[in-house]
C-alpha cells in the first residue's frame, strides 16, 4: 500500500534545523539521566526502595476512595493499581512517602479504619531496600550503555562504520528524548519505563536500517551523484513505508495509552513518544550524520 505518492523533499537541506532541535532534546535527556544516576529523579520503588502490598477485597474498591483513605493516615503519593480480577488492589509506596512505622501495617490500618464493611486479606507484601534499588538503578544505566555499543558494532559490521556512528547517534537520541519527556513531565522512572526505552531502541534501529539499506543500494547504483542527492532520493523512496510502519505501531501503542488503564499508562506513553521520535531520528538524525561525514561508505558483503 502506497500511503503517499512520490515525493521530492529536501531532507538534507533541513539538517541544521534538525540538529539544533536534537541538541536541545539531548541536553534535556542528559539532565534526566544524571538525575536518575544521582537518585534525585521521580524514581519508582524499583530504584528508590519502598513497599508493595497486594490486597484482595470482599467488594470492589474505587482507587480514588482508597487513595483518600491512605492520605488520611499520612501515606501520600502512593501508586495504586486496580487488578480487575478478584477485587484486588496493588499499593506501592516509596520510602520518602511513608510516615514512621511499618508500611504494610500502616496500609492495612488505613483501609481497616476508612473502608469499613469491605474486608480484605493481604495476598503479598514486598519490601525493596535502598541498596537493592541503587544496584538496579546502576545496572539499568549499564544495560542501556551496553545496548548502544552493541548497535554500533552491528551496524558497522552490517553496513559500514560511518553508518554505525549514524545509527548509534540516532538511537541514543531517541533514548535521550524519552528521558527528556519523562524528566519534563516528572513521570515516575521504573522498570517498565526502562523496558520501553530498550524496546524503542530496537524499533528505532530497525527503522534506521531500512533507510540505510536503501541508501546503500543507491550509492552502488549512482556513483556520480552527490551524497546529498542520493540520500534525499533514498529517504523519499522509503518515506511511504516509514510512515505506514509508524502509523500501525502508533495505533497499537496509542490504544494502550488511552485504553490500557493506569497500570501501563506511563509505559504506553514512553512507547508513543519513542515511535514518533524514532521516525524523526531515522530521517533527520541518522542519515544527515552519515552525509555530513562526507565520504562514501564502503561496499558491504552483507
Amino acid at each position: 500500500m502506497e500511503f503517499i505518492g512520490k515525493t521530492h523533499i529536501d531532507f538534507m537541506g533541513m539538517k541544521k534545523f534538525s540538529f539544533a532541535i536534537s541538541i536541545v532534546i539531548a541536553i534535556l535527556g542528559i539532565i534526566g539521566i544524571v538525575r536518575i544516576a544521582l537518585g534525585t529523579a521521580n524514581m519508582g520503588i524499583d530504584f528508590s526502595g519502598g513497599t508493595a502490598v497486594q490486597l484482595k477485597f470482599a467488594q470492589p474498591v474505587h482507587i480514588d476512595r482508597a487513595r483518600e483513605a491512605l492520605a488520611k493516615h499520612g501515606i501520600h503519593d502512593a501508586n495504586l493499581q486496580e487488578l480487575k480480577t478478584g477485587n484486588k488492589l496493588l499499593v506501592k509506596v516509596g520510602k520518602t512517602s511513608l510516615p514512621q512505622g511499618n508500611a504494610a501495617d500502616l496500609i492495612q490500618t488505613a483501609f481497616q479504619k476508612e473502608l469499613t464493611g469491605n474486608t480484605f486479606v493481604v495476598e503479598s507484601s514486598t519490601e525493596i531496600g535502598p541498596a537493592i534499588g541503587d544496584k538496579l538503578r546502576k545496572d539499568t544505566l549499564v544495560a542501556v550503555a551496553i545496548s548502544m555499543i552493541g548497535i554500533l558494532i552491528y551496524i558497522a559490521w552490517r553496513f559500514d562504520f560511518t553508518f554505525g556512528v549514524g545509527a548509534l547517534v540516532a538511537t541514543l537520541h531517541d533514548v535521550l528524548a524519552m528521558f527528556a519527556v519523562f524528566f519534563l513531565l516528572d513521570k515516575e522512572v521504573n522498570l517498565l519505563f526502562i523496558t520501553a526505552v530498550l524496546t524503542i531502541a530496537g524499533y528505532s534501529l530497525t527503522d534506521t536500517v531500512v533507510v540505510f539499506d536503501r541508501i546503500r543500494e543507491n550509492l552502488h547504483k549512482n556513483t556520480k551523484d552527490s551524497l546529498e542527492t542520493i540520500f534525499n532520493f533514498s529517504i523519499n523512496e522509503v518515506l511511504s513505508r516509514t510512515i505506514i510502519t509508524a502509523l500501525t505501531t502508533f495505533l497499537a501503542a496509542g490504544s494502550l495509552y488511552f485504553f490500557g488503564g493506569e497500570v501501563i499508562h506511563d509505559f504506553a506513553l514512553a512507547l508513543v513518544v519513542g515511535i514518533l521520535v524514532g521516525v524523526y531520528s531515522s530521517v533527520f538524525v541518522a542519515s544527515p550524520i552519515v552525509e555530513v561525514w562526507g565520504r562514501r561508505p564502503k561496499a558491504s558483503k552483507a
